[in-house]
């Protein structure tokens, strides 16, 4: 593998100036923590729920479950075709709006309004409350003043964001920062072919994104998904990426790779062969058309280039892969020690079974190496929960683990200096 340059301080994190001194994972057991991050972070961060191409036509919803802020959430296509998000609470007497068969239970659909199941109040798409059941029967009420509560809404290269603050303290664009805004030139809109996985894991959200942010786990933790001889040449080799970036409170990591076709026989599985799929994704992709250096993709400009992570804070991830395909993560807290684990695909779709069989291979894969990192989780959320080790050493290539978690004490202590301020 080769080596790349170090910037000019010599580590990374020197360059962005983390200290290196070993870190405390009390943000990841303590209760108290976790529910100040609550209100520090998940009530004041936006938050991605979805994409545009989850609501195809007017009246097309999905739910939104977020265990974290204790509610749930309804986003729709409006007749004027804008998305809206709405908090998924009927004005009259609180019940869950729009539900199916288990109220905990995330829904999607097409609909012309939405009716309550408990006493049939009904609400248009602009969240407007058009009829209640037997009006005249209450006093003084006036539709107009029980329309559904609104969510910060707002929408970036077909991502959907909700912001759960009263009145959010930047815009979506602002918050997401130039690192981030630059991969509008990636045409997200061409990957609609789609896979969905979601677990609930036993860790705390951000062991689980720590997971992600390094690689320097990867030819140890993930030697038995791949053949002997690339498990071992990747052990040997070690890890080391060419280039990391912090923008605000969001990272990137950026890799190269490999061109898995034109490796040996000895370091590719049958089955990657058989379905020109592997080590990872697709081998045959479509040209999207874009420009890497446009989109703020591969800054070392690597070739071959293998993926570049982006950390969109808090809790989302997207990747975007040589082999054109791009795949997102979400982390979202239910507990100090549990949380829901999101991964999905998008493949550009496909026109004919071999491209479909490639991307199902891609996607089997992609759950295998998630079950690896998740399998680690549990023990090691209940060994940090002991306290008999409370310092743990960091490597340079662990760069961006020490940097989420030093986001999540600023904006911790941030909103508690806000609190402050407020008595």
């Amino acid at each position: 593998m080769p080596r790349w340059p170090k910037p000019p301080e010599g580590s990374w994190t020197e360059h962005f100036d983390l200290g290196t001194e070993p870190m405390n994972y009390e943000d990841s057991i303590s209760r108290e923590f976790f529910e100040l991050e609550r209100e520090a972070v998940f009530k004041r961060a936006w938050l991605n729920v979805g994409r545009v191409e989850q609501l195809p036509r007017t009246g097309s919803y999905f739910t939104k479950e977020l265990a974290v802020a204790k509610t749930s959430v309804v986003v729709v296509k409006g007749k004027d075709g804008e998305v809206r998000a709405f908090y998924n609470m009927c004005r009259h007497r609180g019940n869950k709006l729009v539900w199916s068969d288990y109220p905990k239970e995330e829904t999607s659909g097409t609909t012309r309004q939405f009716v309550c199941k408990y006493h049939a109040w009904r609400y248009d798409l602009d969240g407007a409350c058009s009829f209640v059941q037997q009006e005249q029967e209450f006093f003084d009420l006036d539709k107009g003043d029980y329309g559904l509560v609104q969510v910060h809404c707002d929408v970036w290269a077909g991502f959907i964001f909700i912001n759960l603050a009263k009145e959010p303290e930047q815009s979506l664009r602002d918050f997401l920062g130039p690192m981030v805004t630059k991969l509008e030139n990636y045409p997200f809109e061409k990957q609609s072919e789609r896979y969905f996985y979601r677990a609930n894991v036993k860790s705390n959200w951000k062991l689980y994104m720590d997971a992600f942010q390094e690689f320097y786990h990867a030819p140890i933790l993930h030697a038995k998904q791949s053949p002997p001889d690339w498990s071992a040449a990747a052990a040997q080799a070690g890890f080391e990426a060419p280039a990391y970036k912090i923008d605000g409170p969001h990272r990137l990591v950026s890799t190269a790779g490999v061109h898995p076709w034109n490796l040996p026989e000895n370091m590719v599985k049958p089955i990657d062969t058989l379905t020109r799929s592997g080590l990872f994704g697709p081998w045959d992709g479509p040209d999207l058309g874009y420009d890497q250096k446009d989109a703020g993709i591969n800054p070392a400009g690597c070739d071959p280039w293998g993926l570049d992570s982006f950390q969109l804070w808090p809790n989302f991830t997207i990747l975007v892969w040589q082999q054109s395909w791009y795949l997102t993560y979400h982390y979202w807290p239910v507990a100090p020690d549990e949380h829901v684990f999101e991964g999905t695909l998008y493949f550009v779709p496909a026109k004919n079974a071999r491209e479909r069989v490639a991307h199902e291979n891609a996607a089997v894969t992609f759950k295998e190496f998630g079950l690896q990192d998740a399998n680690t989780l549990e023990a090691t959320q209940t060994m940090l929960e002991s306290r008999v080790v409370e310092r743990f050493p960091l490597m340079d290539q662990e760069v961006l683990v020490r940097h989420m978690h030093k986001v999540a004490q600023e904006w911790v202590d941030d909103y508690k200096k806000q609190q402050h301020a407020e008595v």
